[in-house]
């Protein structure tokens, strides 16, 4: 894997501040930073956040002219484009500040076979667009892109398929094994997303069967470990054994975790044990364990720390300087989503890290799910809605805009 190199000297972790907004901001034009401020100042409002969604698909459905408005707005700030040419310019303005790129097609909940052939190609292409190119480290997809969510549901409950359903996995697997074929004949590493819980042992063993293929050399198919459920520190500690025992590397991307009242609902509705974590302490614990076990065990673990915490992300940056490990060690990366945490991502980079951002891209209809996933998590998250306002109010007050 070609690592993205900085243009400048590596900062102590003991000398990171997350708080230089000069930094953080310097590759957002004044315009740019408007509109972030306006844009945070409305999702602030939980009423918004909640009727939009629905108001929007039904004005999509009927065909009111929102396109326009939502890809000026929410889609501007966070997606790069609806099609890999139109993220040209997101990928080189973070590239300005040291930050790579993580092309993600976020198309999905679409259940055929067509589209899943189309988006499995879409998926390759981010992998040769990746290919050669170090402001692009990283790539990313989920098996529900390229796979029928229900067929994935049946194989987690053990339900035995009908020979159609057969085929149709058999396909899955291998849209799945042509994209991670083609990552480790480009050099590019790919990451598996996270899904349901009641999908998700099902894309744990394609994961596994993926890196016994392609990460003996080195880091090609990284899994994804939701560290909001109670299970997942103990499922990657179990992996890395495993990925010992049969001498491959393991690739982690270790989140918090994008499903929890969908989780718990379902839980409580069907009557079985919530997968969630009692508490946001437990997830923050097993969170940061998590980052301990694997750079501890970094020659055998690759990591991308996905998070939007600043103190996960100093814990991280701290580990490293105490066990000696160089910031740009290939498998130590940083992961924030385009749009949020500027401040994590760009002061980082400039402190040497490899540090790249979620660059979500397609049709604007399609992406929908995605943006008002974000809208919600801003709200969600205790904190994280005043403090990016907060740091865009110190930058423009900083250029006196």
């Amino acid at each position: 894997m070609t690592s993205y190199s900085p243009h400048g000297s590596t900062t102590p972790a003991g000398e990171l501040s997350f708080e230089n907004t000069e930094i953080a901001f310097r590759h957002a034009s004044n315009r740019h930073l408007k509109r972030a401020y306006w844009l945070f100042k409305i999702l602030n409002y939980n009423f918004l956040v909640k009727i939009g969604p629905p108001v929007t698909n039904f004005a999509v459905k009927i065909g009111l002219p929102v396109k326009g408005l939502i890809k000026a707005t929410i889609f501007k700030h966070f997606c790069g484009g609806e099609t890999i040419a139109e993220c040209a310019g997101t990928i080189k303005n973070l590239a300005s500040g040291r930050v790579g790129t993580i092309l993600d097609y976020s198309v999905e909940g679409e259940d055929e076979e067509q589209v899943f052939d189309h988006t499995r190609d879409e998926i390759i292409r981010t992998i040769i667009t990746a290919s050669g190119n170090s402001a692009i480290p990283i790539t990313v997809f989920k098996v529900t892109g390229v796979g029928r969510f229900g067929l994935l549901e049946k194989l987690d409950e053990g339900v035995p398929l009908t020979p159609d359903e057969d085929t149709e996995w058999e396909k899955v697997q291998q849209r799945v094994l042509a994209i991670c074929q083609k990552a480790f004949n480009e050099g590019v590493p790919v990451m598996i997303d996270a899904e349901e819980s009641w999908i998700q042992q099902t894309i744990d063993g394609l994961a596994l069967d993926m890196m016994r293929r392609f990460n003996k050399q080195s880091i090609i198919v990284y899994n994804t470990y939701q560290l909001y459920r109670h299970d997942k520190l103990a499922s990657l500690k179990a992996d890395h054994a495993l990925a010992q025992k049969e001498g491959f590397i393991l690739g982690a991307k270790i989140v918090r975790g994008a499903y929890m009242e969908k989780e718990r609902k379902r839980a409580g509705d069907l009557g079985y044990p919530s997968p969630i974590q009692p508490d946001k302490q437990s997830t923050d614990r097993d969170y940061d364990e998590a980052v301990r076990y694997s750079v501890q065990h970094h020659a055998t673990i690759a990591i991308v720390a996905g998070t939007h915490n600043e103190q996960s992300c100093r814990l991280l940056a701290d580990l490293l300087d105490e066990y000696g490990i160089d910031h740009k060690n290939p498998h130590i990366y940083f992961s924030q989503l385009l749009g949020m945490s500027d401040n994590l991502s760009f002061n980082l980079a400039h402190a040497g890290y490899n540090v790249a951002k979620y660059v979500p891209y397609g049709p604007v209809e399609a992406v929908l799910p995605y943006l008002f996933r974000r809208a919600q998590e801003n709200t969600a998250i205790a904190g994280q809605m005043s403090r990016e306002l907060s740091l865009i109010v110190k930058e423009k007050r900083r250029r006196k805009i």
